[in-house]
């Protein structure tokens, strides 16, 4: 069975461990992985994973073109990553930058409202989410204990509004908001990942979730380096999917989405 990671954050050698720290310090817990490349694709070989969405974050408009540029480095060093491109509200030229990494090769853009100070439905973001509509997949970072920013609720307001526009809903629709994506978000054309999802979920809720949304609009994602690949890949099998559904959401739903060749 073949397996596409979805959600994998990596950052540059000499800013890896400062942005891991980050990330644990903000989130309170302890961090699994480096965040390099390097340590991720060992991480994935242990867990049998075939292919890697990578992307990062820019908390800063300066940032954007940096690490597009780091991205598109590394999906034309390591043919098992393809990679998601970074936008922020504040960018000046945001059209040229979304030309720029389509060039590139990048295949969408990660959004984190709540790291880069936005709210999912404020106006700010139409103009980008209109630049994006039919053209890039939408990454969103779903859910936080401290702040609605990435509420469910905020991105069914989006999805009304932009009805083309391509969205992974990360986290099955909201980290730590698992009953307002429930309300606001489940059954609709959105697609959900599973990551920082299944180690606080019971077994038969994060499987009720998943059946009511849909098996056919729901990825695997690990959410590394938080997580560790293998674990958050025992814990998917062990919901107890039929083989035919576990295929879905571990390769099918994503090999389409991303239009990939299935070998």
């Amino acid at each position: 069975m073949k397996i596409i990671d979805i959600h994998c954050h990596i950052f540059p050698e000499k800013i890896a461990n400062k942005a891991v720290k980050s990330i644990g310090d903000y989130y309170n817990i302890s961090m699994y992985g480096e965040g390099t490349i390097s340590d991720l694709k060992v991480q994935g070989e242990k867990a049998g994973i075939d292919k890697f969405v990578v992307h990062s974050t820019a908390t800063k408009p300066e940032q954007v073109k940096s690490i597009n540029d780091f991205i598109a480095g590394i999906i034309n060093k390591n043919s098992n990553c393809i990679g998601f491109a970074t936008l922020h509200p504040g960018l000046v030229d945001i059209e040229a930058e979304i030309e720029r990494v389509m060039l590139m090769g990048l295949r969408g853009i990660k959004l984190h409202p709540d790291f880069q100070g936005f709210n999912i439905d404020d106006e700010g973001m139409m103009p980008i989410y209109k630049a994006l509509e039919g053209r890039l997949i939408v990454l969103m970072h779903m859910g936080d204990e401290n702040s609605d920013a990435s509420s469910p609720q905020r991105l069914a307001r989006v999805l009304d509004m932009f009805p083309r526009l391509t969205v992974i809903a990360a986290h099955l629709g909201g980290y730590s908001m698992w009953r307002e994506s429930m309300e606001y978000l489940v059954g609709r054309n959105v697609y959900f990942d599973t990551s920082s999802s299944l180690a606080f979920l019971s077994r038969d809720r994060a499987k009720e979730m998943i059946r009511k949304h849909g098996v056919h609009k729901v990825l695997f994602g690990s959410d590394y380096p938080m997580w560790s690949p293998l674990e958050e890949l025992e814990r998917f099998m062990n919901l107890g999917f039929t083989p035919e559904e576990q295929n879905k959401i571990l390769w099918e739903n994503s090999s389409a989405l991303l239009k990939l060749c299935i070998e």
